[in-house]
């Protein structure tokens, strides 16, 4: 689209958002100073680069081989770079430990910020901030299904020991980049079958868990999270860290709560809960995939519940104290456009939500009146917000509409496929 046309649409869709009362010019303002954490383990299937042979495990698995994975951190940034530029906005990157840059090899107990410093000097360079997980998966010490609730206590030691690591990792990412860095914390601890004491292993985990935050770390720099599950692979019946496990520590203890999309019953949805943590917590950490079955961890598209969870953080004035995360890796499609369709749809779909009449929406329902509240909704979901997205992604400099997917498929071309070819040789 010719950038005089995109303009023209821009305006008329402004004068129709005007007459509900919405400043589309302050929603664009308000966008974009929205930073959405964007995972790097989409770039290469959750290898890293500090045990890059060992297989995947804690239920973890990425399917599809399409060709040109990154195989080294530099061309992961590469990667992550042609991303960001088909993506609107300044964001952060969200990196996993096994993600280290160094010459050296350190265990994931000894891990150290100088471990990280290519990641922290390009983040300066491209001016991004970054967000870190400490990783609890896919080594020889997590084999048995258990680690921070481990009953062996050397194995519980050795993690404890990796996540206190990794907040101070996350303190000196937040020192440096003069942005707030969250560390969130996963584990896949659990039973394949139904367990005689759920008890033990949980007070084992909040036991680990009191020794690993025991440190003081100015929230300025790092803030913690800590993300339950279901169920997984290889603990089917029983998981130790869950929601309400989670929930009461977070609460108890002043932590994010993370919610990921894909970590719930089928039929439950993490929007439904925002209101109700958010009125006793300091702050939340979201995690947005699209369990297609489960937690499949499709790439993020713009489907009801992603836009669901939008009207909830900007209905409720949540986005202030919500830091949000994407989680998902599909190998089966181009990694970058992955990333770049993930990203776009969650924008997207927060940009949609600030252009809703809430205000109205809310003393429609305030008053009894459901009929406005039911017509409105429906009639704004054929608002021309497509003509305000447009306008943003030209106005911050990034391909309009579907433009993005022929820089994609150039650089699959030039950069993805020679990667690949090199690798078979």
């Amino acid at each position: 689209m010719l950038s005089n046309e995109i303009e023209k649409a821009y305006e008329l869709a402004r004068e129709q958002y005007a007459k509900h009362g919405i400043d589309t010019d302050q929603v664009l303002e308000q966008l974009d100073k929205i930073k959405i954490s964007v995972h790097c383990w989409q770039g290469d299937d959750v290898r890293g680069f500090l045990f890059q042979d060992q297989d995947l495990s804690g239920g973890i698995s990425v399917t599809g081989s399409h060709p040109g994975a990154a195989r080294t951190a530099g061309e992961l940034r590469q990667d992550l770079e042609q991303a960001f530029s088909m993506i609107p906005g300044r964001h952060k990157v969200n990196l996993h430990a096994i993600y280290a840059d160094t010459d050296e090899k350190p265990d994931l107990d000894e891990i150290m910020p100088h471990h990280y410093e290519p990641w922290v000097e390009w983040a300066k360079e491209q001016g991004l901030g970054l967000d870190f997980n400490p990783t609890c998966f896919s080594h020889e010490k997590s084999k048995e299904g258990f680690t921070l609730s481990h009953p062996d206590a050397s194995i519980r030691q050795f993690w404890i020991d990796h996540c206190k690591a990794s907040r101070r990792i996350g303190a000196y990412f937040g020192e440096q980049l003069g942005q707030t860095c969250v560390t969130n914390i996963w584990i896949p601890d659990g039973y394949k079958d139904t367990p005689v004491d759920r008890m033990a292993p949980r007070k084992r985990l909040m036991e680990s868990l009191n020794e690993v935050f025991a440190e003081p770390i100015d929230p300025a720099f790092n803030v913690d999270a800590v993300e339950s599950k279901l169920f997984g692979l290889g603990s089917e019946a029983y998981v130790v860290g869950s929601h309400e496990f989670y929930m009461g520590y977070a609460i108890k203890n002043q932590k994010l709560t993370c919610l990921d999309s894909g970590h719930f019953h089928p039929t439950e949805t993490i929007s439904g809960k925002l209101s109700s943590l958010a009125l006793f917590t300091s702050g939340l950490l979201l995690h947005v995939s699209r369990p297609m079955r489960w937690d499949s961890d499709h790439v993020v598209v713009m489907d009801d519940e992603l836009l669901e969870i939008a009207r909830e953080l900007v209905r409720h004035r949540l986005l202030d104290v919500t830091h949000i995360g994407l989680d998902f890796f599909d190998g089966s499609i181009n990694r970058v456009a992955a990333w770049v369709i993930g990203t776009r749809s969650t924008i997207k779909a927060l940009l949609r939500a600030m252009l809703e009449p809430v205000e109205t929406l809310k003393q429609a329902e305030l008053e009894g009146d459901y009929t406005t509240r039911l017509a409105l909704t429906e009639e704004f979901k054929s608002y021309p917000f497509g003509a305000v997205w447009d306008y943003y992604c030209l106005k911050t400099g990034v391909p309009v509409r579907e433009t993005w997917l022929e820089q994609a498929k150039d650089y699959e071309q030039n950069v993805l496929l020679p990667r690949w070819n090199s690798s078979l040789s």
